[in-house]
């Protein structure tokens, strides 16, 4: 047991008067996150408690939510709900704010768009729920018209030619999404003025946020430099101007192929980094057909990239956060066939991955 000295308290006290006279409050500390990885299953915010015994009958503890104009009332009614059917909430999203342009390229609207964030993550952390995925693109996820992959299953394509951008109804076309060119300065500005603003909000709420990157990581798209959470090197910056543990990274593994080497680390290697930043909290667990300037989004077991290769990497690793099947082509059957399949796969890899290391 250590003793504090008379000092120490006046030390303490004195910090304490100096926080009060500044207005700020002392960070709250981040949960643990327990051993193990959090296997989650992706459901839609309409679900029906068929979702939740499908979890469960899956042998899936954790359940991720979407959703829109959120409030906690809305958050606390959701975890109340998932926990009285033995699930835990391993994260809730507000489609409003997890992808924003007017924040990404200071356009107008951007001060109210980053007060809405904050409430956000005021109404996640009074609920309850640590974590949440964030996305800074500024003229959204780009993609080609729809392709197949194995068995004839649609799938989303890419080819860097033919594709357009499409985020909460809108559509961003070559070559200037928004009339001009933004220089790379800029975008880092428009970051900082951002997350210097959300990160105390998120210490004090105790909610971690997971920058998910650019998709796909294509150095420029409509005029649109995609350098920060598009590269290893990107990152690393962003989270020197955070300066704050609650910034890390939700590594969509399927859109890190997409970049291929533009990313600057393979996915198994970009893994190992984050992880030793204690920055890696949150799994896109899919695959693609190759790197850029084109792929085709397939099944888990049937891309480039060796999955038992990268699920060996995070339990070597010991991540410990959330993982969950993503962008899952449709399968016959009903809308939960191909989950069913990933997760099924995802798990037996896991179960694979520690048997080989020893691990419970």
């Amino acid at each position: 047991m250590t003793t504090l000295t008379r000092r120490d308290l006046l030390q303490l006290a004195a910090g304490a008067g100096a926080l009060a006279a500044t207005g700020k409050t002392l960070a709250k500390e981040l949960p643990p996150w327990g051993a193990g990885i959090k296997i989650s299953l992706q459901i839609p915010n309409t679900y029906d408690d068929d979702y939740l015994t499908f979890a469960k009958q899956m042998g899936v503890e954790y359940i991720s939510i979407g959703g829109r104009k959120t409030s906690y009332e809305y958050f606390a009614g959701h975890k109340a709900r998932v926990e009285a059917a033995g699930l835990k909430i391993a994260n809730m999203g507000d489609s409003s704010v997890h992808n924003m342009p007017e924040v990404t390229l200071g356009l107008p609207g951007r001060d109210e768009k980053i007060e809405e964030y904050k409430r956000y993550i005021r109404n996640l952390g009074r609920a309850g729920i640590h974590y949440t995925t964030y996305a800074h693109m500024g003229n959204g996820i780009w993609s080609s018209e729809r392709e197949t992959t194995r068995g004839g299953a649609p799938a989303r394509a890419f080819h860097q030619s033919t594709a357009k951008g499409y985020w909460a109804g809108e559509v961003f076309e070559a070559p200037l999404s928004h009339g001009r060119k933004f220089s790379k300065e800029e975008l880092w500005e428009n970051w900082a003025y951002f997350i210097k603003q959300v990160v105390p909000v998120a210490e004090e709420a105790g909610v971690r946020i997971g920058v998910h990157p650019d998709d796909p990581p294509v150095p420029e798209l409509g005029g649109v430099p995609r350098h920060m959470f598009g590269t290893f090197d990107g990152y690393v910056k962003a989270f020197e101007i955070a300066n704050s543990p609650n910034v890390g990274i939700c590594l969509c593994c399927g859109t890190w192929m997409e970049g291929g080497a533009h990313t600057g680390k393979n996915v198994l290697d970009a893994a190992r980094e984050f992880a030793k930043m204690d920055k890696l909290w949150k799994i896109h667990f899919r695959n693609v057909t190759g790197p850029i300037p084109d792929f085709v989004e397939t099944y888990v077991d049937d891309g480039y990239t060796d999955m038992k290769q990268l699920m060996r990497t995070l339990v070597d690793v010991d991540f410990r956060g959330i993982l969950i099947a993503d962008h899952v082509p449709t399968m016959v059957g009903d809308s939960k066939t191909g989950w069913a399949f990933s997760i099924g796969y995802i798990r037996a890899l896991y179960d694979m991955a520690k048997e080989e290391r020893g691990r419970s």
